[in-house]
């Protein structure tokens, strides 16, 4: 599994119905909204893509759209984890509209999903193998239960130790995607699944015009880098588990 997702939507209802209709939105009505999102950025555009390809953009990108009755951005300036930390400003640009969070990274296996009705938390989930359940806010969906249930365990891991979940949460948020959003990025899709790389985006290169954001993730990432043990190399046996294999 390799998917990640850095999903917010605005929607007047159920978010499907307008990604299944997406057209190429108006680029000046696209470029003003991603600037009302991020201000005091510089936002230039720097092109299209496909909500298949653009669902984890790289620093400073956003992708965006305006759909019939919905906003999309892919941008992971706008996922907040946990996500109850979503900023008023951004409550108040939903305008008590449905929002709909969705951030999952395959290399640390987080992750999390949110929706708000009316501008209230209903529901929240943050999740990883390392920080445990970060949040869990509300009732859990249907598309939840058969996890909570432990009725999907993880069957194999990289060590002798068992998962440290009763669910792999890339499997939780596979469903969760199609629950939420109506696709999924790996695995079989449904028939009614929507095709992700049908609805066009729009990109912008975003970013804080005194480098100082810039600056503190460069710092930061080297601050990761530092603390890194070395790689660990692991192969499968017979039986479906993984061993570590020794350098020579």
């Amino acid at each position: 599994m390799g998917a990640k997702t850095a999903l917010l939507a605005f929607t007047e209802g159920d978010l499907r119905p307008a990604l299944r209709g997406a057209v190429r939105a108006d680029p000046a009505e696209v470029l003003a909204l991603v600037g009302e999102m991020h201000p005091d950025y510089e936002v230039i555009p720097i092109g299209d893509g496909v909500l298949g390809d653009d669902t984890y953009p790289p620093d400073d990108t956003s992708y965006a759209t305006v759909l019939a009755g919905a906003e999309l951005f892919c941008d992971r300036r706008l996922v907040y984890d946990p996500p109850s930390q979503l900023p008023a400003r951004l409550l108040r640009a939903a305008d008590d509209r449905r929002i709909i969070m969705h951030g999952m990274h395959s290399v640390s296996d987080w992750l999390c999903f949110a929706v708000w009705e009316n501008s209230a938390l209903v529901r929240s989930l943050s999740v990883s193998p390392d920080g445990g359940i970060a949040e869990n806010i509300g009732e859990p969906y249907d598309f939840e239960r058969p996890y909570w249930a432990g009725e999907r365990p993880v069957e194999s891991t990289l060590s002798e130790d068992p998962y440290p979940l009763p669910f792999h949460p890339l499997e939780l948020g596979e469903d969760a995607l199609r629950a939420l959003f109506g696709f999924v990025l790996e695995g079989l899709p449904d028939p009614d699944d929507i095709d992700p790389y049908e609805v066009p985006l729009q990109g912008f290169r975003v970013a804080d015009p005194t480098g100082r954001e810039q600056a503190e993730r460069e710092a930061h990432m080297k601050q990761v880098l530092l603390q890194m043990g070395p790689p660990r190399r692991y192969r499968m046996t017979t039986d479906g588990t993984f061993q570590e294999v020794a350098d020579a």
